[in-house]
């Protein structure tokens, strides 16, 4: 079993080779078939880069994670492999240069072993909307993932690779990670280039990480993190060592009373977190119980903000210059459309038309303009509440696991993101901890959200509260 990094790394000083390793991988992948994770397999490169990370081990010249085995999502650029967003307008392209995040893991030795299934371009809370089917939760078949990054917390979870990447753009690490009992990890918008990211909402986007511990989830963030000169958002701000755990101190944590007393919480989401609350409080720390006016205005903000720049984003996907085209267009106009029509699913039209009227002559003052003004005022709050506080506790989600096919409305699965937006809005670095179980035995999380760019104090305070873990 190799669940995690350091078993990784044991297995290799004992004599395993890494090949052998990702042959340990490729035999879990095909017996999860089932669940639809992986798009397409690097069977031939990962065994290729395999040998040469063998040969650098033996040569006493590997990386810092050599041997640790990478699945990407499929948004993520990976120079001569193809990547296709889970969309049919991007099928069979391929990708001419690697991300900036996965080269640095692939400087230190990492190696990919395949793109993993998601919403398509990043759109959706249960990954049922990728082009190529939906993913199964690998916990319970009957259950989705979460979403967009299903497929990548699956991969993590069915223990078909060490550790992989996601995106998160309103909760699309922290969501899945959650449902499916893994970590997952949303840095300060900036702390990691987005360069080779395939964009969805540019000013929201963020590459994330999955793990099935706190340590290979810091480490791989640490590495992939820092200055870009290709991305012109990335901060210039030092990385510190994420990886290196200070010890916790009684710290400040400010709980919203509108998050405790929502109704869309569920009976063991809701009794869990209180008790958290209790244990915290009786091992002296101070929880501060606030009053957030504005939980119910940033699903709706977030959707106005995002769709508008999906709108854009992806207007350069038309047909013409690469991925999917009319078979039966004739002439330039027709081309557009028909290649756009059927190549696009629901979900990304239904954005990209919500997106267009919003930013539209006669509505833009109304919609965007007021989005970007209440998007403001939450960064103002936010930076508010920590001047006084250390960290911002809630669930992750409001609920586990849901069946597929089971939330039809699709309000409603905008809903499931009400605890993992305030994150992205706000910029702030967010992680899903894998703590809590349901009445059935099925995981969700508890999300800490720290002040911007505070990367290793997160981690060092996440790494206290696994111990409250409810197994």
């Amino acid at each position: 079993m190799y669940k995690n990094f350091a078993e990784v790394k044991n297995a290799i000083t004992s004599g395993v080779s890494v090949l052998e390793i990702v042959h340990y991988y490729l035999q879990n992948i095909e017996k999860n078939k089932e669940c639809n994770i992986f798009l397409e397999v690097f069977s031939d490169s990962i065994l290729t880069q395999a040998k040469l990370v063998d040969q650098k081990i033996k040569n006493k010249q590997a990386g810092r994670l050599a041997g640790l085995v990478i699945a990407i999502k499929d948004n993520i650029c990976y120079k001569d492999h193809r990547v296709s967003a889970s969309s049919k307008i991007l099928k069979n392209f391929c990708s001419l240069y690697t991300s900036t995040a996965l080269q640095r893991l692939l400087d230190e030795d990492a190696i990919v072993i395949g793109r993993t299934n998601c919403d398509e371009f990043a759109m959706g809370s249960s990954n049922e909307n990728s082009a190529y089917g939906h993913v199964k939760n690998p916990l319970n078949l009957n259950k989705v993932p979460g979403g967009s990054s299903g497929g990548s917390a699956a991969a993590v979870i069915a223990n078909t690779c060490t550790v992989s990447l996601g995106s998160d753009t309103g909760g699309s690490v922290r969501q899945p990670a959650s449902f499916t009992g893994t970590f997952g990890v949303k840095p300060t918008y900036g702390r990691v280039s987005r360069f080779g990211l395939i964009a969805y909402a540019s000013s929201f986007d963020q590459i994330g990480v999955f793990a099935n511990t706190l340590e290979d989830t810091a480490l791989v963030t640490e590495i992939m993190s820092g200055k870009d000169s290709l991305d012109s958002t990335c901060s210039s701000k030092q990385v510190e060592k994420y990886s290196v755990f200070e010890k916790t101190e009684k710290k400040k944590i400010a709980v919203f009373k509108e998050v405790l007393h929502n109704e869309h919480l569920t009976e063991d989401v809701k009794n869990s977190f209180s008790s958290l609350l209790n244990n915290l409080k009786n091992e002296g720390h101070e929880i501060n119980e606030i009053s957030f006016p504005y939980l119910d205005v940033l699903v709706p903000t977030y959707y106005v903000l995002t769709t508008a720049e999906a709108s854009s984003n992806l207007s350069r996907f038309d047909g013409v210059h690469y991925g999917y085209r009319s078979k039966d267009a004739v002439g330039v106009e027709e081309t557009y459309k028909k290649s756009r029509s059927e190549g696009f699913g629901i979900e990304v039209k239904r954005r990209i038309m919500s997106g267009t009227f919003v930013l539209s002559h006669g509505f833009y003052d109304a919609y965007y303009t007021k989005a970007q003004q209440v998007r403001r005022i939450i960064k103002e709050k936010t930076k508010e509440i920590f001047s006084n506080n250390d960290f911002i506790l809630s669930p992750t989600t409001p609920n586990s696991a849901f069946e597929i096919n089971s939330v039809k409305d699709p309000i409603q699965m905008y809903l499931q993101d009400i605890f993992t937006v305030h994150a992205n809005l706000s910029g702030n670095p967010a992680i899903s901890l894998p703590l809590f179980k349901d009445k059935d035995g099925f995981p969700f999380g508890l999300q800490v959200v720290a002040n911007n760019f505070f990367e290793k104090e997160l981690f060092s305070f996440s790494n206290y509260l696994v111990k409250f873990r409810n197994d």
